[in-house]
């Protein structure tokens, strides 16, 4: 039985990257995406053209009722999840004074709420299976030493980092590891806005890093040869800290 990967936030970006990464692999892809259909087919179709089975599931990681519902039937119609990478996320970034309760429950609700609201209808069918596992979030250097800007997006981030540790240690006696990977400056949407001085003087290997740098760590995590590796954060940042 091949394993199966379910990936959040995979049309575009540091997802769409790990998709194809793994692809090439020979893992059995779920590619989740939420309103970018378009984009979600670009990749769903990049991944079968290298081979690789895939399907694709949508919902909104912030909505609880709608996450579970959706993952339960893929589930019941496919089965667990060997590994899960929660990589959805979303920012709204301004200067603590400027950010408004909206801006606020946005990011939390998404990144920290959607991390429950993923993994939650997943674990226990993953342990009821017998097969291990791998859990995978994507938190950010902002979790782990802060940013100008980024309050909301850093509380959520470490949130994360929070809970995957002491999810693992829930988990590793059923050889499911739980890691985080932290990414800092990368070449995505998210970034695209960021001149490239500004790069260069944040970074000390002056340059922003390539969603594929990302992707082949998370394709370690994932490997046989990282079965001992859990409760870690690992960050991809070119020195940054």
């Amino acid at each position: 039985m091949n394993k199966t990967i379910l990936i959040t936030g995979a049309s575009r970006g540091i997802g769409r990257a790990i998709a194809l990464y793994l692809a090439k692999l020979g893992y059995d892809l779920v590619l989740h995406y939420n309103s970018n259909a378009t984009a979600a087919n670009e990749t769903l179709d990049a991944v079968h053209a290298l081979g690789a089975n895939a399907r694709l599931i949508s919902f909104d990681i912030a909505n609880r009722e709608q996450s579970e519902h959706v993952l339960n039937a893929d589930q019941e119609q496919y089965g667990p999840y060997w590994g899960i990478i929660c990589n959805a996320g979303i920012n709204a970034d301004a200067p603590f004074p400027s950010i408004n309760s909206d801006m606020w429950d946005r990011v939390l609700h998404t990144n920290l709420d959607g991390l429950y609201n993923v993994l939650h209808p997943c674990v226990m069918p993953m342990i009821s299976a017998r097969r291990g596992g791998r859990i995978i979030a994507l938190s950010s250097v902002s979790g782990v030493m802060g940013n100008r800007g980024q309050v909301n997006y850093a509380a959520s981030k470490a949130g994360i980092i929070g809970a995957c540790k002491s999810l693992a240690l829930e988990l590793a006696k059923r050889n499911i590891t739980v890691n985080c990977v932290a990414p800092g400056v990368i070449e995505t949407d998210m970034t695209a806005d960021l001149p490239i001085d500004i790069v260069e003087q944040m970074v000390p290997m002056r340059r922003a890093g390539k969603p594929s740098e990302v992707a082949s760590l998370i394709a370690y995590l994932l490997s046989d040869d990282a079965a001992y590796i859990t409760r870690q954060v690992i960050s991809v940042n070119g020195g940054l800290i």
